[in-house]
């Protein structure tokens, strides 16, 4: 098979494209031919060393995939092949990745893919909606009629987020460009205001005046004092982006709110969290209730390229076809 991998952590010229055997499938694995990958920043850092995690070269790189059923181990119920599936967990933790012709996934991470689901926009949502879902509400407990706030809500979390919650009928708070105001409302945000406003907070506090119950920061650029300061009672804030940040902490403030600061990094999710996710995801996907921006559609041969989008920042999602 073709395949997208490395034979050491390094850059992203170090990705080569070319021939691997097709993976061997153990009792309860999934065998699947990839029609569709995503690219996610934590597939650079893995890709880099970054993020250490178990890399047996050579290493396909790659979380996220679409495709068929080609074949299954003798313990790997609930599919037949020929199936539509995705899949959101691979290339961590000693499993190899999906950007090959054919991957593996354990049948615990596998989820059928619904009927009218677009493969692009599925495998390009994968991700974000997964690690929003935990985030909001796994971590940060989002309930009906709460009041969030989403710090970078024009993002691929960020709008996966904003859509999360309000399908669950919270009211959404974005911070964004006012560039991406409509698209932000046209997520599901009830308000969005500029995250460059040097008066944010007094316009936080003016749209939610109880205070944010959960205040999510996928950004990168957790302000804790602005995100504490306008915090409701018992008030939540999830931290999942930022890795080289290191913000002080409004003790005072934070804890005479009787207030919860929660760190959450998706590649530490159990199956069980994952496939939770996966319910939610596969609903709004049957209803087209999950979009994205789609930047760029390549062919897998440009994987190395696909990467330093990604890293230079690349606004939406970059997906490889296979």
């Amino acid at each position: 098979m073709r395949a997208a991998y490395i034979t050491e952590v390094g850059p992203a010229e170090a990705i080569r494209y070319g021939e691997l055997p097709v993976p061997a499938t153990g009792p309860t694995d999934v065998l699947v031919n990839v029609e569709a990958v995503a690219v996610n920043p934590v597939d650079t850092f893995i890709r880099s060393g970054a993020w250490p995690t178990p890399t047996p070269f050579p290493f396909v790189l790659g979380r996220d995939l679409v495709g068929r059923v080609a074949a299954l181990g003798s313990g790997a119920v609930g599919f037949a092949v020929g199936d539509r599936v995705w899949c959101n967990s691979l290339g961590h933790a000693g499993r190899q990745g999906s950007f090959a012709e054919c991957a593996v996934a354990p049948v615990e991470r596998l989820y059928h893919l619904p009927d009218r689901a677009d493969a692009l926009t599925a495998v390009a949502v994968a991700h974000p909606a997964a690690t929003a879902y935990l985030a909001l509400f796994r971590h940060g407990g989002l309930r009906p009629g709460e009041t969030l706030c989403v710090q970078g809500g024009a993002g691929n979390v960020g709008t996966a987020a904003i859509q999360l919650a309000a399908a669950a009928e919270a009211r959404v708070i974005a911070t964004a460009n006012a560039a991406d105001a409509s698209w932000c409302r046209a997520a599901g945000a009830a308000e969005v205001l500029d995250y460059r406003d040097p008066a944010l907070a007094e316009r936080l506090r003016a749209v939610a005046p109880d205070g944010i119950e959960v205040y999510v920061d996928t950004s990168g650029r957790l302000d804790l004092d602005l995100a504490v300061d306008v915090l409701a009672f018992r008030g939540r804030i999830v931290c999942l982006a930022g890795l080289g940040q290191r913000p002080a902490l409004p003790l005072g403030p934070l804890y005479t709110r009787d207030g919860h600061i929660l760190g959450f990094v998706i590649s530490r999710a159990t199956a069980d969290e994952l496939a939770d996710a996966a319910r939610t995801i596969n609903r709004l996907l049957a209803a087209g209730g999950l979009t994205t921006r789609i930047s760029e559609v390549l062919p897998l041969e440009r994987a190395a390229e696909a990467h330093r989008m990604v890293e230079d920042g690349v606004r939406g999602r970059v997906v490889l076809r296979i």
